[in-house]
Order: structure tokens, then C-alpha cells, then sequence
């Protein structure tokens, strides 16, 4: 009561409840001895669910029972069989998969995860895979698609039954040898095309050494890294490398100076550029420097001979340069070109007379001539001239009111000529203290006084009484 199942990941062995689950185990058994699994796909893997097959179609809305192949299309399905009840409790459980009207057809599932207890009632357990743990752990880890349809093909290759406890029906044709997968299956439109499990992905690399296939994945590498410091900022392009004339010396003496450093590596080549980098601060020296070659293989000469050679009582390093610095200007300088001309280019185009801007009708250009100056050049009316008068005293105010036949009297001319001494303060003291009466806030204080003073005066009039 078991079957063998070979599959494009592996061997799994099922065992059957041919007891609790007969009509089940029947139309499973007698698929499997026709091959009709043969070439099936695991069209529907969900990770810590489950992982379905059994439709020859590949879409999962195909396949039917062994009882169509016995007594015609009116027997493409069967009723599920709903006693005892047999719960998805362990993992690897074998269910027949329901097609929405308590039926099953020759579509199983096995499941992925333990207690699936939502899938009880709805669909029928009928075994369970007692050999092949690690096929279930691979096929969990397969890549899917969002309709969760595996991109690397998973098929059944065979199906061998172990031990069948059911007599074959007269009427079942059982081929002698198992059959070839189905070509009509490749011209079926199910989707965008997929990887077949022996399909290898890439170039094929047989014919590479061990040092070109390094070489390779240290390229590979290096454009990764440069992917991630364009994304960062640091590189202004993937494509952007290193000058290949330029060497980078460093561990110098703070007291070698460049014009040293050029006299000892001009006997290689002709050296466009050489500089110490200084602190810009105290103009020290940092001990490493820049030399530019004219030509690549001068520099690279001077890479090989140079390198570990002593200078000014220090033993030098010498490596071709990975800075990008100039790199960098020249690409910040296309950029402002670039920014600069598109800006000139969309100014020109917004300043550019258009063809009717020259045209203007008569009585537009009546209605201009009508307008005052002012409107006419679309500006703000002319606000008038602001003047400023001298401060006068107020004595000189007063005049200005009188008529001119009156004169002032003496007596209050000679009384605001003379000065004024200490009246003023009196009478800031006066006003203060008018406006303090006349005030809210002084009332109430006085009113908070008034009752404090009688309340003392009743008190002493208390104890006089005692007394």
C-alpha cells in the first residue's frame, strides 16, 4: 500500500490509508500504474504550506479521476470521502485536492508544515510520506513566482507502486514500459517560460582555466564594489577608472621635496606632473606623493624598479594610483557645461519673440494712448514727494493758530520765556497722581488700604474698651 514517486529533486516513498480512505487510495494507486503522473508538474509550491501536483496541463485546472478512464467523462470526479476524519496534523500529509464541489480528480497535495488545521474538512487525507524528509525541505525552499508557480521546473519523472492491495479492473489499460513526457505540454500557454531542471544558466565555463574563471569572479567583484561607491557618491560613474600613467609613492621623508622625486624618476620617462600633498594648514609634508608619466609603460617600469628602493635614509612604497580625484573634476565640470548650456538654450527659447508678438490691434493701442502715463508702462502710480517740516516750539505753534492782527499777550509770553525751574516736576507729580486716581488698579488698592486702616482702628478701639 505505498508508492515510489521520482522526482526531479528526489525519491519520496507514500504509504496509503487504503483502510480509512479506499475510493482515494484506489484512484491513486491505478493513476500511478498508467503513468499518468509521468511528467507532471509541481505547479502550485507555497514555503510552509504546501506543494501541488497532479495536473497533466501544468495549470492546475486540468486532471481527472482513474473512474473517467473506466466509465467516460461523466466520471471525471468523485465524491470525497468524509469518515473517519483524518486531520493535517504532520507534515508530509497526502490530500486530494477539493475542486470546489466535494470532489476530488487526480490533482494531491502534500503539505509542508504541521497542524494545517484550516485545511481540514475540505480536503481528504488519504497518506502520508514515509520516506523523503529531505525532499521536503528542498522543494520548501524553492523560488516562486508571485502566483507561486516554481521558475526552475519541478516535475514527477516516474511513479512505481510498491504494493497495491486492489485488483486491476478488466476494462484498464496498463502500458508496459513508462512514457516520455508529453510534448504537446511545452505548447501550452501557462505562463512565461520557465527553467528546466537541467537547463544550466549563464555561459557555459568548460573551456575556461582556473586562473580565467579567478579572473572572471574578480571582475564580476570589482563592478559590484563600483555599483555600491556610485550609489554612495564616492565614484562619479561605474565606468570611471583610475588614471593608468599615474604612481603613488608614499612613506617619503617630510624633507623630500618634488623636484627631488622628479629628478629620481625622470630617468623612465618623460613625467608630465609630480606633487608632494602637503597639510593646507602648516604646509608640512603628509609623506606620499602623485607622478604622472607621459606613457603608461614608462610608469609601469617604474612601478617594478622603484618599489622598496631607499630615499632620504626612508625605504619608499611605490603603487599605481587609485585616486579618481581628477575624474571627479572633469566630470564636475562637464556638469556645469552641460547645466550651463541647457540653461542658455531654455533661456533663449523663453525670451524668443513669438510670431504675433509684434502684432497689436487698433483699439488695443487706442486704449493705451487713452490710459494715464502711468498705466500705460504697467507701473504703480508716482506716489507724491514727501517733505519734511522743522520741529517748532510750541510757543511758535500757537502763533501759527492766532490771527496775524492779534498779538500774544506779555504776560504769557514773559511767564513761557522765563524759566521754568522746579514747576515742572510738580506738575508731572500732579498729573501722575490724577492719573493714578482716575486708574481701576489704584481704587482698589485704596480700597485695600481703607480696609486694613479700619480694621486696625477697630481693633485698638476693642481693646480700649477692655481695658
Amino acid at each position: 500500500m505505498s508508492v515510489l514517486l521520482e522526482t526531479s529533486l528526489g525519491t519520496i516513498v507514500i504509504d496509503l490509508y487504503t483502510t480509512e480512505r479506499p475510493r482515494c487510495s484506489l484512484n491513486f494507486l491505478k493513476l500511478c500504474k498508467i503513468h499518468y503522473f509521468n511528467g507532471c508538474l509541481f505547479h502550485n509550491v507555497q514555503k510552509n504550506l504546501v506543494a501541488q501536483t497532479g495536473d497533466p496541463s501544468g495549470t492546475g485546472k486540468g486532471g481527472s479521476s482513474i473512474f473517467e478512464k473506466l466509465y467516460g467523462e461523466q466520471a471525471q470526479y468523485f465524491e470525497r470521502e468524509i469518515k473517519p476524519k483524518i486531520h493535517h496534523k504532520n507534515r508530509g500529509t497526502v490530500s486530494m485536492v477539493n475542486n470546489g464541489h466535494g470532489q476530488h480528480g487526480s490533482q494531491f497535495f502534500i503539505t509542508l508544515a504541521d497542524n494545517l488545521d484550516y485545511l481540514n474538512r475540505v480536503h481528504t487525507v488519504f497518506g502520508i510520506v514515509a520516506e523523503g524528509e529531505e525532499w521536503l525541505s528542498k522543494i520548501n525552499e524553492v523560488y516562486c513566482d508571485k502566483e507561486s508557480r516554481p521558475y526552475r521546473n519541478v516535475r514527477i519523472h516516474h511513479t512505481i507502486v510498491l504494493d497495491d492491495p486492489f485488483p486491476d479492473p478488466s476494462s484498464l489499460e496498463i502500458p508496459p514500459s513508462s512514457p516520455e513526457f508529453l510534448p504537446s505540454y511545452e505548447e501550452l500557454d501557462i505562463g512565461p517560460p520557465r527553467i528546466e531542471e537541467d537547463e544550466e544558466l549563464g555561459e557555459a565555463d568548460t573551456n575556461l582555466t582556473a586562473e580565467e574563471l579567478a579572473e572572471r569572479e574578480a571582475a564580476k567583484e570589482a563592478r559590484t564594489n563600483a555599483q555600491l561607491l556610485t550609489l554612495l557618491g564616492d565614484l562619479p560613474d561605474v565606468d570611471t577608472k583610475p588614471p593608468e600613467n599615474v604612481l603613488f609613492v608614499c612613506r617619503l621623508n617630510p624633507v623630500t621635496e618634488a623636484a627631488d622625486l622628479e629628478v629620481i624618476f625622470s630617468r623612465f620617462g618623460e613625467i608630465t606632473s609630480c606633487e608632494v600633498i602637503r597639510d593646507r594648514r602648516t604646509g608640512a609634508s603628509l609623506q606620499y606623493a602623485f607622478i604622472e608619466f607621459e606613457r603608461k609603460e614608462d610608469c609601469e617600469e617604474a612601478y617594478f624598479k622603484m618599489d622598496n628602493v631607499v630615499i632620504d635614509d626612508r625605504r619608499i612604497h611605490v603603487d599605481f594610483s587609485q585616486s579618481v580625484a581628477k575624474e571627479w573634476h572633469r566630470f564636475r565640470r562637464q556638469k556645469y557645461a552641460d547645466a550651463v548650456e541647457t540653461g542658455a538654450s531654455k533661456g533663449s527659447q523663453r525670451h524668443r519673440p513669438g510670431p504675433l508678438a509684434c502684432v497689436e490691434s487698433p483699439r488695443r493701442k487706442r486704449q493705451q494712448e487713452e490710459r494715464p502715463r502711468w498705466q500705460q508702462s504697467h507701473r504703480r502710480p508716482p506716489s507724491p514727494p514727501r517733505t519734511r517740516t522743522p520741529l517748532q516750539s510750541p510757543v511758535r505753534q500757537e502763533e501759527r493758530h492766532q490771527s496775524p492782527s492779534s498779538s500774544p499777550p506779555v504776560e504769557k509770553v514773559d511767564a513761557d520765556s522765563e524759566p521754568r525751574g522746579l514747576d515742572f516736576l510738580i506738575s508731572d507729580s500732579d498729573s501722575r497722581s490724577s492719573a493714578s486716581k482716575s486708574s481701576p488698579r489704584s481704587k482698589r488698592h485704596r480700597k485695600k488700604r481703607k480696609s486694613k486702616h479700619s480694621h486696625r482702628h477697630s481693633t485698638s478701639r476693642k481693646e480700649h474698651h477692655r481695658k
